[in-house]
């Protein structure tokens, strides 16, 4: 593999002048550049990415922790920080928490030392049943900032990335309520995590505001057989409506009460957080709100690139919130 030397010597020009040149310095002029890019195309010249992280103290890696890479929602965020790191000359290291604390801190301790030089995270379930924070305090005290998406932790002073869960929520509740639905139920498999209890604060707030009908919730345990406690909540409860806080649930609301041979939209609404290949799970088409995950992870990426190349420790952290779609599809009149 030929060197930085190899090309200074066979250039007659010195290795400080071949490295300036390669990143495009205002020092060289631009018939030199030109003789040094060339050069290096020739000879297939990649920079040793291990002596630049040495000499620069930087890894350019980023470490991403996800809660479920089955997910299709993380998954996609996953794609979007992908994307823009490599936009930005970085790689990244996925690790998968698969809920549990104990993995959490196992990976931060393992890619903290040394192999990154930040993360980007969604927090375990387990961590926010437990409101455990000091592993993330411990990590941004070694001097590795952290971008939190989607699921946060609200006491750790850290950039962020959210959707308007509350609000589109809230919006959501609003547009069932314009189509004169007297019983809107809230359906949600993820009672114990943030986002899921913004959620039902956002369909509580709009019941209440028109005060025709109470809060109707449905919440679901992991350990449940969704499809039976969707089910049994049928046909228990006469409901008009659905707000799905989960994809699944809304997937699974609209396909139950086909088959229980309500007319939907006629007989029932049915609006879900999900994305538009969710939608092609139901007949009809789900309503949904979408919360554009490749946006978010390209959010997430960009401010902690930006975090560990320019941004002082001392500035104050920045939440960016990327506000949902509703989708009008043939759940909804």
């Amino acid at each position: 593999m030929v060197t930085l030397k190899q090309l200074a010597k066979e250039l007659n020009v010195s290795i400080s002048t071949v490295s300036k040149a390669l990143n495009n310095s205002d020092e060289i002029g631009e018939e030199t550049i030109r003789r040094v890019k060339e050069l290096a195309d020739l000879y297939n010249y990649r920079p040793n990415k291990m002596a630049l992280s040495l000499k620069q103290n930087k890894t350019k890696t980023i470490g991403v922790i996800i809660p479920n890479i089955l997910n299709r929602f993380l998954a996609k965020v996953l794609f979007g920080i992908e994307r823009e790191a490599t936009k930005r000359g970085y790689n990244i290291i996925t690790c998968i928490s698969n809920e549990s604390l104990e993995k959490e801190k196992e990976s931060l301790q393992l890619l903290g030392s040394g192999s990154v030089d930040g993360f980007i995270l969604s927090v375990a379930q387990e961590s926010q049943v437990n409101n455990e924070i000091e592993h993330f305090k411990r990590t941004i005290n070694q001097g590795l900032p952290i971008v939190m998406f989607d699921r946060v932790a609200h006491d750790v002073m850290c950039d962020k990335v959210i959707v308007d869960d509350f609000d589109a929520t809230y919006n959501a509740t609003k547009n069932l309520l314009r189509e004169n639905r007297k019983n809107i139920a809230f359906f949600s498999n993820i009672n114990d995590i943030s986002v899921g209890k913004l959620r039902e604060r956002g369909y509580n707030k709009a019941i209440l505001e028109d005060g025709k009908q109470d809060p109707i919730v449905l919440k679901i345990k992991k350990k449940d057989d969704h499809q039976k406690k969707i089910k049994a909540f049928f046909k228990k409860n006469k409901i008009d409506a659905v707000v799905a806080a989960d994809s699944s649930s809304g997937i699974i609301a609209i396909n139950m009460a086909a088959n229980l041979g309500m007319k939907i939209p006629k007989d029932i609404s049915v609006i879900g957080f999900a994305s538009k290949s969710d939608s092609n799970h139901t007949f009809p088409k789900l309503t949904t709100i979408r919360q554009h995950a490749k946006i978010i992870g390209a959010n997430a990426a960009d401010l902690l690139i930006n975090r560990i190349e320019n941004i002082s420790s001392d500035q104050d952290m920045k939440t960016k919130i990327v506000k949902t779609s509703l989708i009008k599809n043939k759940s909804t009149l």
